[in-house]
C-alpha cells in the first residue's frame, strides 16, 4: 500500500503570517493585528464563496479581506501599499521545519502533494520560491472545482487528480476545518498543532493523528 499525503499550503507547509514584517513597514505596531484579521477574514470570505456558489478566486477574496481588515483597523493604506503586499502572499515563507521533514516523508517512499484553495500559478511560484516544490509530486488546486475547502468535492477533485484511494490517503493540515472536511470524505487526517494554545473544532470528530511539527509524521505514519 502506498500513502498519498496531501498537505494544505497556508498554515501547514507555508506561513501566511510571514507577511507580518511587511505589514509592520505600513501599520507599525498593528502589523500583528492586522495579519490575524487579514487571514481569519480571508478564510471566512472563501466559505462564504463557497456556500454561496459565487466563486471568486483565492487572490480576488485576499484582496477584498485586505481591503476589509484596512477600513476595520483604519490603517489608511494606499493602493500601492496593499498591491505591495498583496504580492508578498506570493513570496511567503515555509515555516523552519517543513524542508527537512518533507525530504524525509519522500524517503519513505510516500506520494506527496500540495493541496490548496490557492491558485495553480501562484503556487507553483510560491512554492518553488520557498524550496518546496522539488519534494512534491505536484499540486492540486480548488480552482478546477470552482469552489474552496471544506467542499466534498474538493476533496473528490483531489483523489481524481492523483488516482488515490480515500482510504490510503492522508490530509495534512494545520487548519482543523480542513482536517473536518477531510474526514467526512473518508481520508486520514494529520493536525499539525504547532500553537499549544490551538483548540480543535468539538465537531465530535478527532483527527487520525495530531503533530506538533510536521516532522513527526515521520515516525508517526
Amino acid at each position: 500500500m502506498t500513502i498519498t499525503l496531501a498537505f494544505d499550503v497556508y498554515g501547514t507547509l507555508i506561513d501566511p503570517f510571514g507577511v507580518s514584517a511587511k505589514l509592520s513597514e505600513y501599520v507599525g505596531d498593528k502589523a500583528s493585528q492586522f495579519a490575524q484579521v487579514w487571514r481569519d477574514k480571508q478564510i471566512e470570505y472563501l466559505f462564504r464563496r463557497g456556500l454561496m456558489r459565487d466563486y471568486r478566486d483565492f487572490s480576488t477574496c485576499t484582496r477584498q479581506a485586505l481591503i476589509f481588515t484596512n477600513e476595520r483597523l483604519q490603517t489608511n493604506l494606499s493602493a500601492e501599499a496593499k498591491d505591495v503586499l498583496m504580492s508578498k502572499y506570493r513570496l511567503l515563507p515555509a515555516y523552519p521545519a517543513v524542508p527537512k521533514a518533507l525530504q524525509q516523508l519522500k524517503a519513505k517512499n510516500c506520494r506527496m502533494y500540495a493541496f490548496s484553495n490557492g491558485q495553480p500559478d501562484d503556487l507553483e511560484h510560491l512554492l518553488e520560491h520557498a524550496g518546496l516544490s522539488a519534494h512534491l509530486d505536484g499540486i492540486v488546486s480548488v480552482h478546477e472545482v470552482q469552489s474552496y475547502k471544506p467542499d466534498p468535492a474538493v476533496y473528490k477533485h483531489f483523489l481524481d487528480s492523483t488516482n488515490a484511494a480515500a482510504s490510503d490517503t492522508w490530509l495534512v493540515s494545520g487548519n482543523a476545518f480542513d482536517i473536518i472536511g477531510a474526514h467526512a470524505a473518508g481520508w486520514q487526517t494529520a493536525w499539525l498543532k504547532r500553537d499549544p494554545a490551538a483548540v480543535f473544532d468539538p465537531w465530535d470528530i478527532e483527527p487520525t493523528i495530531t503533530v506538533v511539527e510536521l516532522v513527526d509524521l515521520v515516525d508517526a505514519l
